[in-house]
């Protein structure tokens, strides 16, 4: 799928609709990074433009961090409008907004990348974050479209495309309806990182996330989604304490992060038995059950079994 958009990418480009700029994964168009944290809310365009969304995406930054331009260009906008600081620069056909920011720059005023053009301001985000906007004309852009390592400015017509081929890379990844009840809920908990591409929480880039992250405080009971029988039960940095159960049908269930389990492989077990305790072993950030399911081998979306 990866070169399938590649491919539309590249056929895009070769039409003069993309302006393409190499940087790290994650950067905020231009060359630069206008402050240095993660990103906490991404670009979440209205179906139509009179309807409320987010057009453009949030950074973290504590008050005072320094905003830099993200590319060079002249300023056009350094005031205070509707309560807050804005700093918007020209970039030949493209705009970006930074907001909100205490300026320490004059309209008319050239910058190049990475200077500094304002500190960030609390008022935006319940904890303080820089929101950076983009537009060509009257059109919003999305800063932040990450593919194979590089970052993309694309109208919001080419970036819909994209998403709809992303999410044809697998027909699970869109689901979102309830599920089929197959399997008993592990935990017992509420979905609270879905199944499909995400922003990793730990090492802050564009991955598959191969399961759901299920909520669940540390020691909860783990039971077995369906009869089966314990395919093995391991351990690595990644997932920590990893359980696999093999069901009918060629159907298997993935139990990551746990505290530990108390069956091992070749063991029957039934629907609801107690395999294990809710942990944060491996890669994880908090104590929940990352939850996976695979059909014949392959990825399925946990969601529609539960």
């Amino acid at each position: 799928m990866i070169r399938g958009l590649a491919r539309v990418w590249g056929a895009l480009l070769l039409a003069g609709m993309l302006l393409v700029i190499t940087a790290a994964p994650g950067r905020a168009f231009g060359s630069v990074r206008p402050v240095p944290g993660p990103v906490v809310r991404f670009y979440d365009p209205p179906a139509k433009d009179w309807l409320p969304g987010h057009r453009g995406v949030d950074l973290a930054a504590a008050v005072g961090t320094p905003v830099r331009a993200a590319a060079p260009g002249r300023v056009s906008v350094a005031q205070v409008i509707a309560g807050r600081g804005v700093v918007t620069i020209v970039h030949g056909e493209l705009r970006t907004t930074y907001e909100p920011v205490q300026a320490r720059v004059r309209v008319g005023e050239q910058v190049g990348a990475g200077d500094v053009i304002g500190t960030v301001q609390a008022g935006h985000c319940p904890a303080a974050c820089l929101h950076v906007g983009g537009k060509r004309g009257d059109e919003y852009l999305d800063p932040l479209t990450e593919s194979a390592g590089r970052v993309r400015l694309l109208p919001s017509s080419a970036l819909a495309l994209a998403r709809k081929l992303a999410a044809e890379r697998a027909a699970d990844d869109g689901f979102s309806g309830s599920g089929s009840g197959l399997l008993l809920n592990p935990v017992g908990g509420a979905i609270g990182s879905p199944f499909g591409r995400r922003f990793h929480p730990i090492f802050h880039e564009w991955r598959m996330h191969e399961g759901v992250d299920l909520h669940a405080s540390c020691g909860t009971a783990i039971r077995a989604a369906a009869d089966g029988t314990v395919r093995s039960v391991s351990y690595d940095s990644s997932g920590g304490h990893r359980l696999v159960i093999a069901h009918a049908g060629r159907l298997t269930t993935h139990y990551l992060h746990a505290q530990g389990y108390r069956v091992h492989r070749g063991q029957k077990v039934s629907r609801g038995e107690v395999v294990g305790r809710v942990g944060s072993t491996g890669w994880s950030t908090a104590c929940h059950l990352h939850f996976g399911t695979k059909l014949n081998g392959r990825l399925v979306n946990p969601a529609r079994f539960l």
